[in-house]
């Protein structure tokens, strides 16, 4: 019985994840484990910022745009204090 077309879909994109998906590397290995949780916290704070961007372009109320500002701010010195 021929497959139907989603499961075309569904296998193409799973062998597409599959090509994209990080190849083991030696010099990850040349990290401490204070340099890999200090790379988590940069990628935690640098999605957070993202996410707090995008709710600031979509913000019509005055306070809630103040409050990711502020936010925003506490983000971006966090993550000078990780860069230092």
């Amino acid at each position: 019985m021929a497959r139907g077309w989603e499961s075309k879909s569904v296998e193409g994109q799973m062998e597409s994840a599959a090509s994209l998906a990080p190849v083991p590397d030696e010099s990850k290995n040349n990290f401490t484990p204070e340099m890999q949780e200090k790379a988590r916290k940069r990628q935690g704070i640098q999605l957070a910022r993202k996410r707090i961007l995008q709710q600031l372009e979509a913000s019509g109320n005055e306070r809630y745009t103040q409050m990711l500002k502020d936010s925003l701010a506490d983000l971006d010195s966090e993550l000078a204090k990780l860069e230092s």
